[in-house]
């Protein structure tokens, strides 16, 4: 898909012309008649953040008596309580603590590591984080990633790309890493090894033209590097957030279903598109099965940032697999790789 097609896309009526075409492509890169599901959990282990964005209502500056930072024994219960559920992963994030060095997440990686072995899969840390890691150990990007991936980090989310496009991310958090540092964080870790996943937070007050200019920068680094294994999207939650007052309509139904399918289209060299359900509840999420997504996300046992900004749906993995075939596929559990192993 050109970007002018993708933009004249964008403005046409015909949303379910727009779907077929994107599950054309969705079922040519995955021709058997399956949906992933993931079972894992999000900590957060840190809310103190510098970095203030409009759009989040999580964080608490430093030294705030609403702030915190988990212990090593915390964070392993929440580790047990996600494999009792037949989880296979935690995606660790948090804020951009200011006095938080290499030498705390290296020991926090290797004791998750020496505590559960390979029953647990570890992809921590956004690209922001990363880079604030970089900065106050005084480490180069490259030395920062591969002292974690020595200590146990196995892949990297995509958070904090929200709109890819540095007059976006100077209006909504303008402390916040630029798009070169946001590619140059993935871009390396693709380098030394490590998959990511690319996200995109949309219906920010950004322009159609911004939001392909995100997609053209994921586009572009993936022709690089092959080193994403999928790209997720979910619209802006407002609910008591600065941003939020400025942002009248959150993004519709049909913006969603079009930035889902446009996004499997443009982004045809990433392997899988996630329609997600968090922010958008179920049944849209389902309704993204038949707009070039073949995955569902997880089932969230845990999640702290965007539920505090609005988004209040819950699931279950019986949910999750009645979803999927009630849309018309089979269900399957994968990893965090997107290896599915267990067939429902």
């Amino acid at each position: 898909m050109t970007r002018a097609n993708a933009l004249e896309r964008f403005h046409s009526p015909d949303l379910l012309s727009l779907g077929a075409e994107a599950n054309a492509l969705r079922q040519r890169l995955h021709p058997e008649p399956i949906v992933s599901y993931q079972i894992d959990r999000n900590i957060n282990y840190t809310n103190f953040c510098t970095e203030y964005c409009s759009f989040c209502n999580f964080y608490r500056p430093p030294q705030s008596a609403e702030g915190y930072v988990l212990s090593h024994q915390e964070i392993f219960q929440k580790i047990r309580e996600t494999i009792a559920l037949g989880g296979t992963g935690i995606l660790m994030q948090g804020g951009l603590h200011p006095d938080l060095k290499i030498d705390w997440y290296e020991d926090l990686l290797r004791a998750m590591k020496n505590e559960f072995g390979d029953q647990i899969w570890l992809h921590c840390f956004s690209a922001p984080e990363i880079n604030n890691i970089a900065q106050v150990s005084n480490l180069s990007l490259r030395d920062t990633l591969l002292r974690l991936r020595d200590a146990g980090l196995q892949s990297v989310p995509g958070g904090g790309a929200e709109i890819l496009d540095n007059s976006v991310r100077h209006r909504i958090s303008r402390l916040k890493c630029s798009v070169d540092e946001w590619v140059d964080v993935h871009r390396t870790s693709h380098q030394i090894g490590l998959q990511t996943t690319a996200t995109m937070m949309f219906g920010c007050g950004e322009t159609l033209e911004q939001r392909l200019n995100h997609f053209d920068v994921v586009r572009r680094l993936q022709e690089e590097t092959g080193g994403f294994t999928a790209f997720i999207a979910w619209p802006f939650q407002r609910d008591d957030t600065s941003l939020g007052r400025f942002i009248k309509q959150e993004a519709t139904a049909v913006d969603y279903l079009k930035t889902l399918a446009i996004s499997r289209l443009y982004l045809d060299n990433i392997p899988h598109v996630q329609s997600s359900w968090l922010t958008v509840g179920h049944k849209l999420c389902q309704l993204g099965l038949s707009f070039g997504a073949n995955d569902v996300g997880s089932i969230m046992i845990e999640e702290n940032v965007v539920s505090q900004a609005g988004a209040h749906y819950q699931s279950t993995t019986e949910q999750l697999r009645t979803l999927i075939r009630g849309a018309g596929y089979i269900p399957k559990q994968r990893d965090t790789l997107y290896r599915t192993y267990y067939l429902q």
